[in-house]
């Protein structure tokens, strides 16, 4: 039985606060959807100080922050996103369109098609996310999204340069130096300066995912994605100090993301408290991973790898590390997480910069029922359906019984008026006496 040295804070306090912020964001979303941009403006100068004459950059103003970056930040953000660009287009080339004859004469399709525009939300309150620039804005290109939006937030009271070098880079359509719920709810809702887009992409904090999830129906969303979160799997061929790192790493984020290690090892689950109360004496961003690590860290030992899966699969984590002697032994057997970094030759970092998979991943036990953003999120797959005479006969005959099965008159005269035009039946309601319909 799985024991656990270490528990995050309880599932009420935890619930106290999510209650918090969906009321915040109730009154945000409504304020907006009345007034517009002037709530919008309202917002912006209360929460990030910031209210320039236009929130969406001029091309001079992009040309002009394009200028401030080194060329050899450029190339590594053509780096970055060239390896999610080729991942993608491998994705989307497992992506078909599809039509059988599933019987004679009826023919049975699916068309993938691009969604026509969407909204990507860059975070950059406290860091500088440029890597989820990336993630949303190249990844909708792949798809061939034909008007993408993305907003990021001021960051010390400016526009981050190297964000909107990745916003342009990435083929960004509008450019909208705007943040948080009130950045989503314009561009969900639409607003004067802001046409509304059919879906929302990219992460971002408890605010931003609770906005998601509230506009959800209004607009489209790619999932629920709130603060990160890591667990680590290891066994006695792990150490302290590189599990201790790649939990601090992940931490670093917010003082809710959870950090958490499953460990079949004793020695190693022991000696990580005062490993991580070592790092964070260094870690220039221990004033955040300190808070996470104290409020939502844990650490769980089991008795055998199996036991580590089934554990692993109640979290159901959005980054998953696999510290251990065989890691695709784990690859083979999980079944809930949004990414797997396997062996210690890899990491999460890896996956949120650079290594061309997306960073873009469910959270809060979302594992058990979606992946993460990909190409095939910016696409709906579309049905449809063709018939010979000859087949709308055969099809329309079990129809017609069918519908009459669950009394939907309706739905059975459009099925008997194809057994009338094209079989030569006498069926139908022009044989029926009001009565007994």
């Amino acid at each position: 039985m799985a024991t656990f040295l270490k528990r995050r804070i309880s599932q009420a306090q935890s619930d106290a606060a999510d209650l918090e912020v969906r009321r915040t964001v109730e009154g945000i979303i409504a304020d907006i959807g009345k007034r517009g941009d002037e709530a919008v403006r309202e917002l912006s100068a209360k929460f990030d100080r910031w209210s320039p004459p236009s929130f969406r950059l001029s091309q001079a103003e992009i040309d002009n922050l394009m200028r401030n970056v080194p060329e050899s930040t450029l190339d590594d953000i053509r780096f970055a996103q060239e390896q999610i660009r080729t991942f993608a287009r491998h994705q989307k080339s497992a992506l078909r369109d599809i039509e059988v004859e599933i019987r004679p004469g009826v023919k049975l399709g699916h068309r993938n098609i691009p969604v026509a525009s969407i909204g990507c939300y860059v975070p950059g309150g406290r860091y500088p996310m440029v890597a989820s620039a990336h993630m949303s804005i190249v990844t909708a290109r792949v798809a061939g999204v034909s008007r993408i939006v993305a907003c990021t937030p001021p960051n010390a009271g400016a526009p981050h340069p190297e964000t909107i070098a990745a916003m342009v880079l990435g083929g960004a359509d509008e450019i909208h130096v705007l943040g948080g719920v009130q950045a989503v709810a314009a561009m969900a809702l639409g607003t004067e300066s802001i046409p509304a887009v059919d879906m929302l992409v990219g992460p971002g904090n408890a605010y931003v995912a609770e906005a998601k999830r509230q506009l959800f129906g209004r607009a489209g969303i790619d999932l629920l994605a709130g603060p990160t979160e890591i667990l680590v799997i290891a066994d006695d061929s792990a150490d302290a100090e590189m599990v201790a790192v790649d939990l601090l790493g992940q931490a670093e984020h917010g003082p809710t993301s959870p950090a958490i290690l499953i460990t079949t090892s004793r020695q190693l689950a022991e000696a990580l408290p005062a490993e991580i109360e070592r790092q964070l004496k260094v870690l220039p961003t221990a004033d955040v991973a300190g808070v996470a690590w104290r409020d939502y860290g844990e650490i769980i030992l089991v008795g055998d790898p199996d036991e580590a899966v089934r554990e692993a699969d109640r979290v159901a984590a959005e980054h998953v590390e696999v510290l251990a002697r065989n890691p695709r032994w784990y690859l083979e057997r999980m079944k809930n997480y949004g990414a797997l970094f396997l062996g210690p030759e890899t990491n999460v970092a890896y996956g949120d910069k650079v290594i061309g998979t997306n960073h873009t991943l469910p959270t809060r036990g979302a594992a058990r029922y979606t992946g993460g953003l990909w190409v095939g999120k910016f696409m709906k797959t579309c049905t449809y359906q063709e018939c010979t005479p000859e087949a709308s006969v055969e099809i329309g005959e079990y129809c017609s019984r069918l519908c009459a099965i669950e009394r939907f008159w309706g739905h059975k005269e459009q099925a008997d008026l194809r057994l009338r035009r094209y079989g030569g039946r006498d069926v139908g309601l022009h044989r029926a006496k009001p009565e007994s319909i």
